[in-house]
């Protein structure tokens, strides 16, 4: 997820990072985490802000299981002294049966997060009980089996974003019957928390971020992410084929997953890689871009197979070149949502968290986060276009919303 610049010098790993915060929007991805001037709001003393997700709306319970996964087959790609790659994925599914609520962030991650990666959004140290923020999916739950074959969603946050950040779709899309995979991809996520209380950062910032350098350096993310991408669909159809990778799994995961139907999902950078992955790997058979600008190849050469771009007001082809050459480039079925009145935010967690704190931290600049839609519409409607979009394409499910306005979600206009 991109920020841009509201005036302050300082640039350091932020909660969607980096690399734009003194930038703008280079390389067009547009704007979540502004470098704030304003003091970070506090909470009263010994008071800390209680947050929660909402519910979703399928037919299912939801279950959960964070892994971690070794691809031992390339050296990471961020840090050349380390011999192999490693992940921290979670899996997200039609669940039955019941077991502990997942938190919405693991206790380091959650920590670390309080004390780097939210004060940029205005909110000081210990104002917010992030670790106490629970999903609604229980921990290692059984695989619902009335759910058949489960399709599969890829999901990619923004630049710097932590897997948890898409919580609130990813939950909705599980409780409709897909197996959803959230990645984080280490040393760009601001903080992975892996086993045995394990934290890591991401890398620090060049020391000068001019754009060729920012460029240059979103350039090597999507690549990195990419061949995660990859590698975690080689794994996720190594369990189609019942063959068992990571840590325990939930009783009914093997063999579970359909790998001939996968979807691939992303917020800003995390929507150029799911584009790239729609189009490069013939095992994905459509995508969404939740407001991402497109970097690399794919910008010029589109997508071939289904494909959905979600953007705010201000985010359009005359206004993002990547997305205007993209559009002309791709020649498979595509629909493009402008959603009235929605930042950069409105397309992450942010949408629904930050109303809620802003509401008792009254400084928080909402607006330039999660703009001025109304956070319960906007999360119903992305639930609703991103859903219809995967049951139309991986399910064979018809739906009219992608036919012109739909009275139900009058702030989505369809643009030709």
């Amino acid at each position: 997820m991109g920020a841009k610049s509201t005036g302050s010098s300082a640039v350091s790993n932020s909660p969607v990072s980096a690399v734009s915060k003194a930038t703008g929007k280079i390389a067009g991805l547009a704007v979540l985490v502004l470098a704030v001037s304003l003091p970070a709001a506090r909470a009263d003393a010994g008071s800390p802000i209680g947050v929660s997700l909402p519910a979703p709306g399928g037919p299912y319970p939801v279950g959960t299981v964070a892994m971690r996964l070794v691809d031992r087959s390339r050296p990471d790609p961020l840090v050349a002294a380390k011999p192999y790659r490693e992940l921290m994925i979670s899996l997200w599914y039609p669940a039955a049966g019941g077991g502990p609520l997942a938190p919405h962030m693991a206790p380091l991650a959650a920590a670390d997060w309080d004390r780097h990666s939210a004060q940029p959004l205005g909110i000081a140290k210990g104002a917010v009980a992030w670790a106490a923020t629970r999903t609604h999916a229980r921990v290692g739950a059984p695989v619902e089996p009335r759910a058949g074959k489960l399709p599969v969603v890829l999901f990619g946050s923004g630049d710097g974003g932590p897997r948890t950040l898409g919580t609130t779709l990813v939950e909705d899309l599980a409780s409709r019957g897909y197996l959803v995979v959230t990645v984080d991809h280490t040393y760009e996520a601001d903080q992975v928390e892996f086993p045995g209380r394990r934290l890591v950062r991401a890398l620090p910032l060049p020391a000068k971020l001019t754009p060729k350098v920012i460029a240059k350096l979103l350039a090597k993310h999507a690549a990195a992410r990419l061949a995660d991408m990859r590698y975690v669909l080689d794994q996720v159809t190594a369990l189609a084929h019942g063959r068992p990778i990571g840590g325990k799994l939930p009783t009914g995961m093997l063999g579970a997953p359909d790998a001939s139907r996968v979807g691939a999902l992303g917020q800003s950078l995390g929507g150029s890689v799911a584009a790239q992955l729609t189009r490069e790997d013939a095992r994905v058979d459509a995508g969404v871009n939740l407001d991402g600008a497109y970097v690399g190849s794919v910008a010029t050469r589109g997508a071939t197979r289904p494909f959905l771009q979600l953007a705010v007001e201000t985010h359009t082809r005359d206004s993002e070149p990547s997305w205007k050459s993209f559009w002309r480039a791709s020649t498979g079925w595509k629909r493009e949502l402008r959603f009235k009145g929605a930042a950069h935010g409105s397309f992450t967690d942010l949408q629904p968290l930050l109303p809620q704190i802003a509401a008792k931290l009254p400084k928080v600049p909402l607006a330039d986060y999660v703009g001025t839609i109304d956070p319960g519409r906007s999360v119903a409607a992305q639930r609703a276009y991103v859903g219809a979009f995967f049951d139309l394409h991986l399910r064979d499910k018809p739906t009219r919303l992608f036919e012109g306005p739909d009275t139900h979600f009058p702030e989505v206009s369809l643009i030709p």
